[in-house]
């Protein structure tokens, strides 16, 4: 049961690598197939579809993101710890191109053209991390943490706009520091000047 599990595994993994670099249409199962060592058919198995096989990866992709944060919300009280942490975890993965770009963002990109199925998974990403977000944004506020121009779900919005264009920028222009250069000032807008 493990070899099957663990076969699943490098199959999603296999997928979110050629989605990185082509994109949904991007790729095949025989490419899948010539990555992981497998026969087409094998992965048929476990994925009898393409749409089967991007839906779990974003669905698996989803709650991997929903353990990270409630992991993250044990460990770091205060909003804009959460904030800087989440934003860091990004900088590193960029830097160490170990996740240079969220598979979501590629995928979303690719919006009109993905299959309904696909495209729902990748809308559940973002309404997760922008209700998370927001949570985030409103505790801070009432807090005392962070300061709110805006209503927390806009705010909320404009940091994960902001988290997302970095790492586009930061892609085109072949420089991970790009990041963090454009997450800083959003980080700064948001934190409480100290009173004198």
């Amino acid at each position: 049961m493990s070899n099957l599990s663990s076969t699943s595994d490098e199959i999603l993994a296999s997928a979110r690598n050629l989605i990185m670099s082509g994109g949904y249409n991007g790729f095949s199962y025989a490419d899948i197939s010539e990555v992981v060592g497998i026969r087409k058919a094998s992965i048929h198995h476990h994925f009898p579809s393409k749409v089967d096989l991007v839906r779990e990866l974003v669905k698996r992709y989803r709650e991997d993101g929903e353990t990270n944060v409630a992991t993250l919300e044990q460990n770091v009280p205060d909003a804009l710890g959460i904030l800087s942490v989440y934003a860091n975890h990004w900088a590193k993965c960029i830097e160490d191109a170990s996740r240079p770009y969220c598979v979501c963002a590629l995928l979303a990109s690719e919006l009109p053209s993905l299959p309904a199925e696909v495209a729902t998974e990748v809308t559940a990403f973002f309404r997760f991390i922008s209700s998370w977000l927001t949570s985030v944004m409103d505790r801070g506020s009432q807090q005392g943490t962070l300061i709110l121009a805006n209503a927390p779900e806009i705010e909320a919005e404009a940091f994960l706009a902001t988290v997302y264009g970095a790492m586009l920028s930061a892609r085109a222009y072949g420089k991970p520091e790009v990041f963090a250069v454009i997450l800083q000032p959003a980080l700064s807008r948001l934190t409480p000047s100290i009173s004198h």
